[in-house]
Protein backbone atom coordinates (compact mmCIF):
# COMPACT_ATOMS: atom_id res chain seq x y z
CA UNK A 1 0.00 0.00 0.00
CA UNK A 2 1.30 3.28 -1.35
CA UNK A 3 1.03 6.53 0.77
CA UNK A 4 -0.99 9.70 -0.33
CA UNK A 5 1.66 12.34 -1.05
CA UNK A 6 -0.21 14.71 -3.16
CA UNK A 7 -4.02 15.15 -3.06
CA UNK A 8 -5.57 17.20 -6.65
CA UNK A 9 -9.13 18.14 -6.34
CA UNK A 10 -11.32 18.58 -9.20
CA UNK A 11 -13.11 21.78 -9.79
CA UNK A 12 -16.69 22.10 -10.02
CA UNK A 13 -19.28 20.91 -7.42
CA UNK A 14 -15.92 19.40 -5.51
CA UNK A 15 -14.73 22.67 -3.76
CA UNK A 16 -17.27 25.07 -5.70
CA UNK A 17 -21.01 25.03 -6.18
CA UNK A 18 -22.31 25.66 -9.14
CA UNK A 19 -25.90 26.90 -8.98
CA UNK A 20 -25.78 30.29 -8.86
CA UNK A 21 -23.64 29.70 -12.67
CA UNK A 22 -26.03 27.68 -13.97
CA UNK A 23 -28.83 30.02 -12.76
CA UNK A 24 -26.84 32.73 -14.75
CA UNK A 25 -27.05 30.97 -17.94
CA UNK A 26 -30.67 30.55 -17.16
CA UNK A 27 -30.61 33.74 -17.05
CA UNK A 28 -29.21 34.54 -20.24
CA UNK A 29 -30.80 32.10 -22.40
CA UNK A 30 -34.22 33.29 -21.17
CA UNK A 31 -35.62 29.72 -19.36
CA UNK A 32 -36.73 29.31 -15.69
CA UNK A 33 -34.04 28.16 -13.61
CA UNK A 34 -35.65 24.87 -12.71
CA UNK A 35 -36.20 23.97 -16.42
CA UNK A 36 -32.99 24.47 -17.15
CA UNK A 37 -32.02 22.50 -14.31
CA UNK A 38 -34.39 19.79 -15.12
CA UNK A 39 -32.81 19.65 -18.62
CA UNK A 40 -29.52 19.53 -17.42
CA UNK A 41 -30.28 16.57 -15.41
CA UNK A 42 -31.40 14.79 -18.11
CA UNK A 43 -28.64 15.91 -19.92
CA UNK A 44 -26.41 13.82 -17.50
CA UNK A 45 -28.51 10.94 -17.38
CA UNK A 46 -27.87 9.85 -20.39
CA UNK A 47 -24.43 10.12 -20.45
CA UNK A 48 -24.10 13.20 -22.58
CA UNK A 49 -22.04 16.03 -22.47
CA UNK A 50 -23.42 19.03 -20.07
CA UNK A 51 -22.96 21.65 -23.24
CA UNK A 52 -25.52 19.70 -25.25
CA UNK A 53 -28.01 21.37 -22.55
CA UNK A 54 -27.74 24.75 -24.22
CA UNK A 55 -29.38 22.86 -27.68
CA UNK A 56 -32.74 22.09 -26.43
CA UNK A 57 -32.88 25.77 -25.69
CA UNK A 58 -31.05 27.35 -28.41
CA UNK A 59 -29.90 25.38 -31.55
CA UNK A 60 -26.35 25.81 -32.95
CA UNK A 61 -25.76 27.43 -29.64
CA UNK A 62 -21.97 28.25 -29.28
CA UNK A 63 -20.69 28.00 -25.46
CA UNK A 64 -17.73 30.17 -26.67
CA UNK A 65 -18.71 32.71 -28.52
CA UNK A 66 -21.80 33.42 -25.81
CA UNK A 67 -19.27 33.45 -23.25
CA UNK A 68 -17.69 36.52 -25.08
CA UNK A 69 -20.82 38.31 -25.29
CA UNK A 70 -21.99 37.81 -21.37
CA UNK A 71 -18.52 39.78 -21.47
CA UNK A 72 -19.25 41.97 -23.28
CA UNK A 73 -22.63 42.68 -22.02
CA UNK A 74 -21.01 42.93 -18.70
CA UNK A 75 -22.24 39.65 -17.27
CA UNK A 76 -19.40 37.40 -17.66
CA UNK A 77 -19.33 34.38 -15.93
CA UNK A 78 -18.33 34.71 -12.35
CA UNK A 79 -17.91 33.46 -8.79
CA UNK A 80 -16.26 34.68 -5.38
CA UNK A 81 -15.38 32.87 -2.19
CA UNK A 82 -19.07 32.32 -1.14
CA UNK A 83 -19.81 29.99 -4.46
CA UNK A 84 -16.79 27.42 -2.44
CA UNK A 85 -18.12 24.96 -0.35
CA UNK A 86 -18.48 25.81 3.32
CA UNK A 87 -15.99 22.69 3.36
CA UNK A 88 -13.28 23.35 0.61
CA UNK A 89 -10.99 25.61 2.46
CA UNK A 90 -10.53 23.35 5.65
CA UNK A 91 -10.18 20.57 3.67
CA UNK A 92 -7.22 22.09 1.65
CA UNK A 93 -5.77 23.77 4.83
CA UNK A 94 -5.61 20.58 6.65
CA UNK A 95 -4.49 18.36 4.19
CA UNK A 96 -1.29 20.70 3.47
CA UNK A 97 -0.38 20.85 7.26
CA UNK A 98 -0.25 17.52 7.27
CA UNK A 99 2.78 17.86 4.44
CA UNK A 100 1.08 16.38 1.59
CA UNK A 101 1.33 18.74 -2.19
CA UNK A 102 -2.44 19.98 -2.29
CA UNK A 103 -3.34 21.07 -5.93
CA UNK A 104 -6.70 21.96 -8.41
CA UNK A 105 -6.95 20.14 -11.62
CA UNK A 106 -10.41 20.99 -13.28
CA UNK A 107 -12.27 21.26 -17.06
CA UNK A 108 -12.48 25.07 -16.37
CA UNK A 109 -11.59 28.42 -18.62
CA UNK A 110 -8.48 30.34 -18.06
CA UNK A 111 -11.20 33.00 -16.62
CA UNK A 112 -11.98 30.23 -14.12
CA UNK A 113 -8.55 29.60 -13.70
CA UNK A 114 -7.65 33.12 -12.88
CA UNK A 115 -10.52 33.62 -10.01
CA UNK A 116 -9.25 29.96 -8.40
CA UNK A 117 -6.21 32.00 -8.11
CA UNK A 118 -6.95 35.50 -6.19
CA UNK A 119 -9.20 33.37 -3.94
CA UNK A 120 -5.70 32.54 -2.29
CA UNK A 121 -7.07 28.98 -1.63
CA UNK A 122 -4.11 26.90 0.16
CA UNK A 123 -2.71 24.84 -2.68
CA UNK A 124 0.53 24.37 -4.16
CA UNK A 125 -0.62 23.96 -7.85
CA UNK A 126 -3.65 25.09 -10.06
CA UNK A 127 -4.13 23.55 -13.10
CA UNK A 128 -7.09 23.64 -15.90
CA UNK A 129 -7.79 22.05 -19.37
CA UNK A 130 -7.38 25.83 -20.75
CA UNK A 131 -4.52 26.38 -19.37
CA UNK A 132 -2.90 22.92 -19.92
CA UNK A 133 -4.60 22.15 -23.81
CA UNK A 134 -5.79 18.92 -22.74
CA UNK A 135 -8.89 18.36 -20.62
CA UNK A 136 -10.99 15.63 -18.29
CA UNK A 137 -11.04 12.45 -19.61
CA UNK A 138 -8.09 12.30 -21.56
CA UNK A 139 -4.92 10.88 -20.57
CA UNK A 140 -2.97 13.44 -21.01
CA UNK A 141 -5.09 15.14 -18.36
CA UNK A 142 -4.23 13.09 -15.56
CA UNK A 143 -0.70 12.20 -16.53
CA UNK A 144 -0.40 16.26 -16.22
CA UNK A 145 -1.33 15.97 -12.47
CA UNK A 146 1.00 13.10 -11.84
CA UNK A 147 3.84 15.44 -13.19
CA UNK A 148 2.56 18.46 -11.26
CA UNK A 149 2.24 16.33 -7.99
CA UNK A 150 5.95 15.01 -8.39
CA UNK A 151 5.74 11.26 -7.51
CA UNK A 152 4.45 8.41 -8.92
CA UNK A 153 0.55 7.88 -9.81
CA UNK A 154 0.17 5.76 -7.18
CA UNK A 155 0.63 8.09 -4.40
CA UNK A 156 -1.33 10.93 -6.25
CA UNK A 157 -5.25 11.36 -4.68
CA UNK A 158 -7.47 12.60 -7.19
CA UNK A 159 -10.76 13.89 -5.49
CA UNK A 160 -14.01 14.53 -8.17
CA UNK A 161 -17.94 14.16 -8.06
CA UNK A 162 -17.89 12.60 -11.31
CA UNK A 163 -17.87 8.67 -11.81
CA UNK A 164 -17.30 9.16 -15.83
CA UNK A 165 -14.74 12.28 -15.89
CA UNK A 166 -13.23 12.17 -12.84
CA UNK A 167 -13.16 8.56 -11.39
CA UNK A 168 -13.01 6.50 -14.14
CA UNK A 169 -10.15 8.62 -16.24
CA UNK A 170 -8.06 8.59 -12.91
CA UNK A 171 -8.29 4.82 -12.09
CA UNK A 172 -7.36 4.15 -15.45
CA UNK A 173 -4.02 6.04 -15.28
CA UNK A 174 -3.23 4.87 -12.14
CA UNK A 175 -3.87 7.10 -9.25
CA UNK A 176 -6.08 6.65 -6.49
CA UNK A 177 -8.90 8.28 -6.37
CA UNK A 178 -11.77 9.34 -3.55
CA UNK A 179 -15.20 10.23 -5.26
CA UNK A 180 -17.42 12.74 -3.64
CA UNK A 181 -21.07 12.46 -3.86
CA UNK A 182 -22.49 15.97 -4.57
CA UNK A 183 -24.09 17.84 -7.45
CA UNK A 184 -26.30 16.69 -10.22
CA UNK A 185 -23.41 14.05 -11.48
CA UNK A 186 -22.30 12.92 -8.33
CA UNK A 187 -26.26 11.77 -7.28
CA UNK A 188 -26.83 10.59 -10.79
CA UNK A 189 -24.23 8.94 -12.39
CA UNK A 190 -23.51 5.88 -10.63
CA UNK A 191 -20.85 2.59 -11.67
CA UNK A 192 -20.33 0.04 -8.56
CA UNK A 193 -17.13 -1.03 -9.97
CA UNK A 194 -15.63 2.05 -9.72
CA UNK A 195 -16.84 3.17 -6.66
CA UNK A 196 -15.53 0.14 -5.20
CA UNK A 197 -12.24 0.87 -6.60
CA UNK A 198 -12.22 4.38 -4.86
CA UNK A 199 -9.92 4.68 -2.05
CA UNK A 200 -12.46 6.95 -0.31
CA UNK A 201 -16.39 7.33 -0.61
CA UNK A 202 -17.17 10.58 0.67
CA UNK A 203 -20.34 13.11 1.84
CA UNK A 204 -18.36 15.86 2.45
CA UNK A 205 -14.30 17.24 2.21
CA UNK A 206 -14.45 17.34 5.88
CA UNK A 207 -13.64 13.70 5.92
CA UNK A 208 -10.83 13.75 3.63
CA UNK A 209 -8.06 14.70 5.73
CA UNK A 210 -8.80 12.30 8.81
CA UNK A 211 -9.09 9.37 5.90
CA UNK A 212 -5.31 10.32 4.50
CA UNK A 213 -4.10 10.67 7.70
CA UNK A 214 -5.19 6.94 8.93
CA UNK A 215 -4.25 5.81 5.20
CA UNK A 216 -0.71 7.27 5.76
CA UNK A 217 -0.24 5.58 9.18
CA UNK A 218 -1.18 2.72 7.94
CA UNK A 219 1.60 1.97 5.63
CA UNK A 220 3.71 3.79 7.55
CA UNK A 221 4.49 7.46 6.06
CA UNK A 222 5.58 9.89 8.42
CA UNK A 223 2.94 13.00 7.05
CA UNK A 224 4.79 15.81 8.99
CA UNK A 225 5.79 19.02 6.80
CA UNK A 226 9.66 18.85 6.97
CA UNK A 227 9.78 15.22 5.48
CA UNK A 228 6.60 15.97 2.66
CA UNK A 229 7.44 17.15 -0.76
CA UNK A 230 9.37 20.41 -0.70
CA UNK A 231 7.41 23.61 -1.60
CA UNK A 232 9.48 26.65 -2.72
CA UNK A 233 6.16 28.74 -1.55
CA UNK A 234 2.65 28.45 -0.21
CA UNK A 235 1.21 30.11 -3.26
CA UNK A 236 -0.13 28.30 -6.67
CA UNK A 237 1.67 27.94 -9.47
Amino acid sequence: MDAIRAVFLDVGETIVDESREYGAWADWLGVPRHTFSAVLGAVIARGRDYRDTFQYFRPGFDLAGERRRRVAAGQPESWAEDALYPDARPCMEALRAMGLRVGLAGNQTKEAEAILRSLGLPVDAVGTSDAWGVEKPSPGFFARIVEEAGCGPSSVLYVGDRIDNDVGPAQRAGLETAFIRRGPWGYILRDAALEDGCLFRLTTLAELPELARKHNEAAGYDDRPERGLSRSSSSPR
